[in-house]
Parts: structure tokens; C-alpha cells; sequence
């Protein structure tokens, strides 16, 4: 039985989701102990407890502590990844993406197709948004031959939640390709998202997009911007997100949520800042991808390279479990990525 010390590294759910998902993909029993021990509030919350029973539902797996606030869980898959139509509802504003990314890894080597909605929260601080799945990572791991799309059928916020999204994930028919993402080729194109719900009124949306171009602007930078007016969801919210894209298709983003006494204007000087702080350290990768691409770099035949804006306590995290569990080896030269990829193919 693999054992995680969950209170290693960011000592954060991302080492109980992504150790779940490596079980379950390679069919080994696990047990994760010191749950989230570095958190304010630690052990397990409703979207990590429904993480751990997603990834048990796909191989039929047995489920021991997985109860909110528990400190430790043991999980042990029963069967190969199988595929189908599946929905979740975290209950919560809990992060739905972060639920469908553990699946991902795991639905990508499935013997069949995988659908899954799942309800809960889509804009977050604090988790990756569905704006950033959408149009940032999973473009990423299409240039390594995951097709995967991504589609928002309601927005939800914190802290209703509510919102619906639909990951439809075709399995590999071979091992992943590594990413080599050495320079950017410029000139960049930026464009961005900007979303409210029920707050047209207050020009929410276009207000973010207005000072995100205008904090662009004092590096000459023009971006284009689709502005969205939502109704659906179950409570006002907006969210905001800037891309930065290069000739060859290889994509950087930056985004943020609203929230109560968070002004549309302070939102759109954030999202340009971060994106452009991440480009200014010379990184083909933003902040968030830089963690996100490990796991399936680590799967992935061959090497994977890429340069690091920093080297975050999730960098850290995920570096220390794919070396852990499935013996892929890194190295970090300077802020420039290695992995050495597993080439990993159902058995």
C-alpha cells in the first residue's frame, strides 16, 4: 500500500486529490494520513471528499475515513478505469474544476469515454478557474494528445455555488507526449474574458475589462475582450480572465473572482498585473500551469521541459508526489523544468 504524509510539502488537498488519482490509475491502494495538516481548517472539506469519492466511483473502489474533517483516508481501487456519464454535486461552493481535474489524469487512460457534470463553485479564490481549464490548460495538454474539452453550463460563486460544468475527456490510445515549451514566440496576442451575473446594471463586466486594458496599456498592449452578461446563476458574481497567447498556439492566463467589498476595477489591475509579472520573469508557463502540468508530465513518454515563473509551495508539492509514487525524475535548473516522464500505458 502506497502511504502519503499529507502534511508534507504545502501539506494542501492537492497532495490527497492527486495521490487518489494516481491510485486509482495504476490500481494501487493508498493511504493518505496528516490530511491538509498545514491548514487553518485541516482535514478533509466537502469538494476534497468529493474528489476521493469520484475517483473511487471510476474503479469501483473501496473507501475508508472519507468523512469531512477526517484526517486520514484509505482507498483502494477494485477495478480498471472504466468510462461513462457520471454527476457530481459537491453541495457547496466547493471547486468544481478542482474535482474534475482529478479525474482527468485518470479519465485519460479509461477504456472509454468519460462525461462528468458536476455542480458546485466555478469561481474561487484559491482554486483554478473554469475560464483557466478551459482555455489555458487543457489547450496544453492537447499539444500532448489529451483531447479534453471543457464547458460552463452555469457559472457559480462563492458562496451559493450552483454553478454546472461538463468535462468530456477521449481516452489516449498511447502514452502522453511530453511538453517542451522553451521560449514563447512572439508577438503575443492577449485577449481576455470578462463575466458578470446579474450585475449588468452595474457594468461589472465591463468595467473589470476596462481597467485590466487600461494597466495593459501602460506596456503598449492591446487586448481584446468578450464581454459576458449571465443570468442563470443562483447569485450574483463576476470573474475576469486575460490570456496571453503565442504564434504557436502555447497560452499563459491570469484571472479572479468577485467578491463582496472586491471592486470591478481592483479585479482588472490584478489579472493584468499577475499575467504580466509571470511574463516578465522570461516563464512559458503562468503561476498556476506551472503545478497543474507536472502530473502529466510525469505520465508523459519522454521529457518534458518548461521555464517556471517561481517555484511555488504547489510546484513543490506535486514534484515530491510524482517522484514519490510513480519514481519520475526531475531536475530544476534555474526556474527550467525537467521531467522525465514514466510513459505510462494501462497494463
Amino acid at each position: 500500500m502506497w502511504t502519503v504524509d499529507g502534511g508534507q510539502k504545502s501539506g494542501s488537498g492537492t497532495l490527497v486529490r492527486t495521490g487518489v488519482a494516481l491510485a486509482a490509475l495504476l490500481g494501487e491502494p493508498i493511504r493518505i494520513y496528516n490530511i491538509r495538516a498545514k491548514r487553518d481548517n485541516p482535514g478533509l472539506r466537502p469538494q476534497h471528499l468529493k474528489a476521493v469519492e469520484a475517483a473511487a466511483a471510476l474503479v469501483q473502489g473501496e473507501l475508508e475515513g472519507a468523512v469531512v474533517g477526517s484526517r486520514e483516508v484509505l482507498f483502494r481501487p477494485r477495478a480498471p478505469v472504466g468510462g461513462g456519464e457520471f454527476f457530481w454535486d459537491i453541495g457547496t461552493a466547493g471547486s468544481t474544476t478542482m474535482l474534475a481535474l482529478t479525474l482527468l489524469p485518470v479519465a485519460a487512460f479509461a477504456q472509454k469515454p468519460c462525461v462528468f457534470r458536476i455542480r458546485g463553485g466555478l469561481f474561487q479564490d484559491f482554486a483554478p478557474s473554469a475560464f483557466h481549464t478551459q482555455h489555458v490548460l487543457l489547450p496544453a495538454l492537447r499539444s500532448m494528445g489529451l483531447e479534453a474539452t471543457l464547458t460552463i453550463l452555469r457559472p457559480g460563486y462563492v458562496p451559493k455555488g450552483g454553478g454546472e460544468i461538463e468535462l468530456s475527456v477521449r481516452p489516449l490510445s498511447g502514452p502522453l507526449a511530453p511538453l517542451r515549451r522553451e521560449e514563447l514566440r512572439h508577438p503575443l496576442r492577449f485577449w481576455g474574458l470578462a463575466l458578470d451575473s446579474h450585475l449588468q446594471e452595474r457594468r461589472v463586466a465591463e468595467r473589470m475589462a476596462q481597467r485590466c486594458q487600461a494597466e495593459l496599456s501602460r506596456w503598449g498592449i492591446a487586448a481584446e475582450f468578450r464581454v459576458e452578461h449571465d443570468t442563470s446563476a443562483v447569485q450574483p458574481g463576476a470573474a475576469l480572465a486575460l490570456i496571453a497567447e503565442d504564434r504557436g498556439g502555447a497560452r499563459l492566463g491570469a484571472d479572479q473572482a468577485g467578491a463582496p467589498g472586491r471592486p470591478a476595477e481592483a479585479i482588472g489591475e490584478y489579472v493584468a498585473r499577475t499575467l504580466l509579472e509571470d511574463l516578465h520573469t522570461g516563464a512559458t508557463v503562468d503561476r498556476h500551469l506551472a503545478d497543474q502540468l507536472i502530473l502529466f508530465a510525469a505520465l508523459a513518454r519522454g521529457e518534458s521541459v518548461y521555464l517556471l515563473p517561481q517555484v511555488t509551495d504547489h510546484v513543490e508539492a506535486n514534484l515530491w508526489l510524482v517522484d514519490t509514487l510513480l519514481g519520475a525524475r526531475w531536475r530544476l535548473e534555474g526556474k527550467r523544468l525537467f521531467i522525465q516522464g514514466i510513459g505510462y500505458v494501462p497494463g
